[in-house]
């Protein structure tokens, strides 16, 4: 797990802001299901919202702990039953591959 600082959580909750939760951890808890489905969706997306629907503060928190160690997700924040959860992905920020053939330029407008 990773720790953030602050400016970095920050930076986080101001992405976060706009997602709507991808995830859901329903009555029978945090299952190995929804570890699983945590997971896929931190390595697609990286920055991801869950909803927790416990109304046990102390229980949503232990969900959140579990699944940051379990995952190495870092916590950004915890409000209310929306948990929000940051996993870098060297897949996303990986550049992608030159196709054979293109010179780097830009092409310019084409002469009639």
């Amino acid at each position: 797990m990773h720790e953030l600082t602050p400016q970095e959580r920050r930076a986080l909750r101001a992405r976060a802001h706009k997602l709507a939760p991808v995830v859901m951890i329903g009555d029978k808890g945090l299952t190995e299901a929804v570890l699983a489905e945590i997971g896929r969706a931190l390595d697609a997306h990286e920055l991801i919202k869950v909803r927790a629907a416990s109304d046990e503060r102390e229980q949503r928190e232990t969900w959140l702990r579990q699944t940051c160690e379990a995952l190495g997700a870092s916590p950004v924040q915890h409000i209310g039953k929306i948990l929000v959860l940051f996993r870098e992905s060297p897949e996303l920020h990986r550049p992608a591959p030159k196709r054979p053939g293109m010179t780097g330029r830009t092409p310019g407008k084409l002469k009639r």
